[in-house]
């Protein structure tokens, strides 16, 4: 490089390149950095490790926190039946309807369409409410799907 090229600010450092030339042994730079104290290596977290280095839950250990303000809609049954279009629009005040129970039957308790239990009227401070007397279980629930 020509003198007038390495005048202004950059004059000096550019001159230090200049001088160690192309051919510089950069490893032992790398090797020094490499050494210097103010690095450390880094520690990646095993797999199958949360945080703080606990081992993840596993099966019935898993918190269902996540899910428990999921909203869902519970709903009581007294019974089904099946009629015509013609029937429904005969309906007016005082109409009949037949269910497919008897009375005295248990009511089906459906959370969002799915039977989870069976169980009785009651009323409570003038409000009608629901006993359970028979909840199903959750593998009996699973054998009525297939």
């Amino acid at each position: 490089m020509s003198e007038d090229k390495l005048d202004g600010a950059w004059g000096e450092p550019l001159k230090g390149l200049s001088e160690v030339g192309v051919d510089a042994d950069w490893g032992d730079a790398l090797k020094e950095q490499a050494s210097a104290e103010r690095y450390t290596s880094a520690r990646f977290q095993e797999l199958g490790e949360g945080a703080g280095g606990r081992p993840l839950p596993t099966g019935d250990e898993i918190k269902m926190d996540v899910i428990l303000d999921i909203p869902v809609t519970i709903s009581m049954e007294i019974g089904r039946t099946q009629i015509s279009i013609r029937n429904l629009l005969q309906l007016n005040q005082g109409s009949v309807v037949e269910l497919d129970r008897f009375a005295g039957e248990p009511m089906d308790v459906l959370v969002n369409g799915t039977l989870i239990a069976h169980g009785e009227v009651v009323v409570v401070n003038d409000k009608f409410g629901i006993r359970l007397t028979d909840v199903i279980s959750p593998s009996e629930r699973v054998r009525k799907l297939g």
